[in-house]
């Protein structure tokens, strides 16, 4: 069951916020202001989190010793927790029951890149001792399972954009296996650095609409040129009904399915047809018990590459037949940008939003009919309709494909 939320996004801080900039359609690409990306730069257009201020739940020093990655996920598991009604472990729930599993696709690349420059400028004698534990992924659910004394499955997934996807999927199993009563899952990352944005435009994955940042993100739009990068974090709170109810907890949502599988075919291109992913869908229909029949509204991956966008509407086609043509299959990446390693706990927020409300976020900025993409993409606004069942995609460099599906609660 999922009993709290939290989220860190471009277009807002909180759920609230989020949700509601998500069904305005607001964008929240922008230029590039964490460093001076100048015309050297290919891409200098980013979907940053604004004014971002973690003092309400970090002290200063705590502040100055965490990447902005693992800030990213302190402060979404601290609204998950207090939206679940908890700030510590659940009464009756012992400690050893309670844990954490975040995903990253590359952890804190901006402490990376500060300590490599000042080892080459100024000696490995000026390395800080605070490095590693602010540069490695797995710190994110380290710290968040200090903070709420979890002593329970503890540790960081790591499969490029489809890590807080695995993430979720694996806290569902742990408590289903009746290995944990409670996990607080999900993903983080904080990846608009000079490095990571020049790597990604050297492969051109990246659009390069500079001069319009607030439509750069286009998915399924047949002018679509690359993705756009995003940065913040999205949190789950999983536990037993048994745990939920006894708590007397509001449930938002059930957990209804997971597949995963590998492509084994390119390390950035998808399989042909969308094979790999097509075999995650299958899997958690298939896991869920879930027809393609019940199923209402599909959060994509839809970066908007050419290719994944293509493709995922063929793998989509191919598993749900006749259905297809008569759900909504949207992109919030086209208003939060591409997060990576944090985008599959961000769209599972939006899944589960989704079905709780009856109301979908529309996919922005696409103008353009590409008939490749031929589906319901909600391009006209938002839509207000009952969702039973959500699946939220997340695809990743590697070949790495998860899609979890979430079912409406009462």
């Amino acid at each position: 069951m999922v009993t709290g939320m939290g989220l860190v996004t471009p277009i807002g801080v909180g759920l609230g916020t989020a949700w509601a900039a998500l069904l305005e359609g607001r964008s929240g690409g922008g230029c590039i202001s964490h460093f001076e990306a100048t015309d050297v730069f290919a891409t200098r257009i980013a979907c940053e989190v604004k004014d971002f201020d973690p003092s309400g739940v970090l002290e200063p020093k705590e502040i100055r010793r965490y990447d902005r990655f693992a800030q990213f996920a302190l402060v979404a598991a601290d609204e998950a927790m207090r939206h679940a009604g908890l700030e510590r472990t659940p009464d009756g729930v012992v400690p050893e029951r309670f844990g954490v599993i975040m995903g990253s696709g590359i952890g804190g690349i901006a402490t990376f890149e500060e300590q490599c420059k000042t080892l080459l400028e100024r000696g490995a004698g000026r390395v800080s001792p605070f490095f590693v534990p602010m540069f490695i992924p797995d710190i994110a659910p380290g710290l968040v399972s200090m903070r709420y004394d979890a002593r329970g499955p503890n540790y960081a997934t790591v499969s490029a954009c489809a890590s807080s996807a695995h993430a979720i999927g694996d806290a569902a199993r742990i408590i289903e296996r009746g290995d944990a009563d409670i996990m607080i899952a999900g993903g983080t990352e904080a990846a608009i650095t000079p490095l990571s944005v020049a790597g990604f435009a050297a492969m051109k994955a990246m659009s390069t609409r500079n001069d319009d940042p607030g439509k750069a993100s286009r998915p399924f739009d047949a002018t679509r040129d690359g993705f756009v990068m995003g940065e913040g974090a999205g949190c789950l709170i999983l536990e037993s009904r048994e745990l939920a109810e006894r708590r007397g907890a509001p449930i938002l949502s059930r957990f209804a399915g997971f597949g995963m599988s590998a492509d084994a075919y390119h390390i950035t291109s998808p399989a042909p047809e969308g094979r790999g992913a097509q075999t995650a869908m299958k899997g958690a229909l298939a896991d869920g018990g879930i027809t393609p029949e019940e199923v209402d509204y599909i959060n994509a991956h839809g970066t908007s590459t050419p290719q994944n966008d293509a493709s995922e509407t063929v793998a989509i086609r191919r598993v749900l037949g006749d259905r297809a043509d008569q759900i909504v299959v949207g992109s919030t990446k086209s208003m939060t940008g591409h997060l990576l390693g944090a985008a599959g706990a961000v769209e599972a927020v939006v899944s589960i939003m989704a079905c709780a409300e009856g109301r979908i976020p529309p996919t922005i900025n696409l103008e353009h009919a590409d008939p490749e993409c031929d589906l319901d993409y909600a391009s006209d606004g938002a839509r207000s309709r009952s969702v039973e069942i959500a699946l939220s995609n997340s695809f990743g460099f590697g070949g790495h494909n998860v899609c979890l599906a979430f079912r409406r609660e009462g």
